[in-house]
């Protein structure tokens, strides 16, 4: 059997799986602080014997293993969790193979192997939400390098018209900064789910996310970008994305997928919200592969 752990801003979701794709049970503890929120964690899978345990980790995170803080959550806002050795704690009090990445990431690694990117040997996810995060798949592997990517923070042109500051505390108007959950809702004066019906919104959303998708198709030319979080989940945004992507590459890229096909290229989960524990079951189906003996 194995174990994932979904470890987010404001709640963990712990869930066990005997194929590393349906889920057996599953429980929900909110994010308080390590000693509590970890404790309940252990109580939940100490009822089960797993194998190996996957963790998808809100961060920064530290998932270089050259690094005395691998393992580590390192510089969060959320003050109680700064310099936590994660990774190092479930391997003391589970005793089992652990898998380690970001929270995005693993959603990725799900997606790519059971959801929208199934079939594929590289794909794409953004989450748009609190945040942007992106992480990927190339090449039938989780994209690293000196540490996680940071892609949610890449500059974007701003839009002559938009003149809001930005959110983001380090880069004022990056893309998190103009285009995250928090950015709609102070730019407009409400939140997203009251901004349905107002198309302007949402064109500027677009206008941000297209040039995104345009940076990420350039640099990484994944097979499939897919798009999920709580400000995706708007009605018309996802068309939107598509059409403005395709304007931004004015045919540049020559490939059917992108332009006759873009409505199958950048697309929604597969998984929808069990994406991340999907890929927390990878995660731990590797790291006991990769175990000796």
């Amino acid at each position: 059997m194995l174990g994932a752990i979904e470890a987010g801003g404001t709640k963990f979701v712990c869930a066990v799986s005997e194929n590393g794709r349906d889920i057996k049970e599953r429980i929900s503890i909110p994010t308080t602080t390590p000693e509590e929120t970890m404790k309940h964690v252990y109580d939940f899978f100490r009822a089960f014997s797993i194998e190996a345990v996957g963790i998808g980790s809100f961060g920064p995170i530290d998932i270089n293993t050259k690094n005395d803080t691998y393992g580590y959550i390192t510089t969060t806002p959320k003050t109680a969790w700064q310099n936590f050795n994660i990774l190092g704690d479930v391997q003391k009090h589970l005793a089992v193979p652990a898998g380690f990445t970001t929270d995005v990431n693993a959603a990725a690694l799900g997606e790519w192997k059971h959801g929208a990117g199934a079939g594929k040997t590289s794909c794409l996810y953004m989450t748009v939400g609190t945040g942007i995060g992106v992480g990927a798949v190339i090449n039938n592997n989780i994209l690293e390098g000196l540490n996680h990517p940071e892609a949610g923070h890449i500059i974007v042109r701003r839009h002559p018209e938009d003149h809001f500051t930005g959110t983001c505390p380090y880069h004022s108007d990056c893309l998190e900064g103009l285009a995250s959950g928090p950015a709609v809702e102070q730019r407009w004066g409400e939140k997203g789910s009251e901004l349905t019906s107002r198309p302007e919104v949402w064109d500027l959303e677009a206008y941000y996310l297209a040039q995104a998708m345009m940076n990420y198709i350039l640099i990484l030319t994944p097979e499939r970008i897919i798009i999920g979080g709580g400000v995706s989940k708007q009605p018309s945004l996802l068309a939107k994305v598509q059409e403005q992507t395709q304007q931004l590459l004015k045919g540049y890229v020559q490939d059917p997928m992108i332009t006759h096909n873009i409505d199958q290229y950048i697309v929604a989960p597969g998984l929808y919200d069990d994406a991340g524990i999907t890929g927390g079951f990878a995660l731990a189906a590797q790291a006991l592969e990769n175990t000796p003996g």
